[in-house]
């Protein structure tokens, strides 16, 4: 694996690690947006809760994610991976700061508002649009075929412990610090997780746009020998730094030549370099 390998695994992992946090802290967040629609857990039994939770549920997937997935499909050939990638990061960010500056002081009892839940239907909108499509998609197009699938799925293990560490942080940050739940440590406040979520995002941002490289409107064999270009640069030249491969590269060519001829014009190209012998060529 070269260095520009090793950068773009880098990059594809990085990415993903960033988004999961976010991502499943916001699904952890859920509770806190569907709490007043639905009776209390302790006034309803186990089915019941299940299904408000999936009845919840299924209207973000409706409202947000699914169309999120739609207008990545729409642009992902116009505005490029690396780009979609950036704008879903940045709109993240936007959202979840919006969800967490006026949390304590308005959205805290306010939780019935529309806009309330139209921001944080906006996330999974965001999240969809953009590095939640195209973290499955870069791992594919920048690795060769022959270590393609493990990039992929080291890229994709970033990404669950980024939702490990999503799951059991947030979890943790969301309590107060005066009023933690039973079994629980004190956090930080569900205002502060949220400006720490939305400054994750910024930081998956920022990282984009200084590894990510762009692969819109080439094919897989393009970004392959792309690569492979740029690492003999790298190395200095086949006649600079490594005239041996040159020489073995060239010897290759001349074998592939050598085979694709015929029998006859290998004959009649040795006897026009062989030293005329009367005695063969009256034979």
């Amino acid at each position: 694996m070269s260095n520009s390998h090793g950068r773009d695994l880098f990059a594809c992992a990085a990415a993903w690690f960033l988004l999961d946090i976010p991502y499943y802290s916001s699904t952890l967040f859920q509770s806190q947006i569907y709490r007043p629609w639905f009776p209390p857990a302790a006034k309803v039994n186990a089915f019941q809760e299940a299904f408000n939770v999936a009845k919840f549920q299924a209207v973000i997937a409706v409202a947000s994610t699914i169309p999120g997935y739609f207008a990545a499909m729409l642009l992902i050939e116009r505005a490029g991976r690396r780009r979609l990638q950036m704008a879903g990061f940045l709109l993240m960010a936007v959202f979840l700061f919006a969800l967490a500056g006026p949390y304590d002081g308005y959205w805290r009892d306010h939780a019935k508002t529309a806009g309330y839940i139209v921001l944080y239907s906006l996330t999974f909108f965001s999240a969809n649009l953009g590095p939640n499509t195209t973290t499955f998609i870069l791992p594919a197009e920048l690795f060769p075929a022959r270590f393609r699938s493990t990039c992929h799925g080291l890229s994709g293990a970033a990404g669950k412990l980024g939702a490990l560490v999503g799951s059991i942080g947030f979890l943790w940050a969301s309590q107060q610090k005066d009023g933690a739940s039973a079994g629980h440590l004190p956090g930080i406040g569900m205002m502060y997780a949220l400006f720490v979520l939305g400054g994750i995002c910024l930081l998956g941002l920022a990282l984009t746009y200084a590894f990510t490289p762009e692969t819109m409107t080439r094919s897989l064999e393009e970004n392959e020998s792309s690569v492979q270009a740029q690492s003999q640069v790298g190395d200095g030249g086949s006649d600079a730094g490594n005239g041996s491969d040159g020489l073995r590269f060239h010897e290759l060519n001349v074998l592939m030549e050598a085979a694709t001829k015929s029998p006859v014009s290998m004959a009649s190209s040795h006897l026009s370099m062989s030293p005329i012998l009367p005695h063969r060529m009256s034979l």
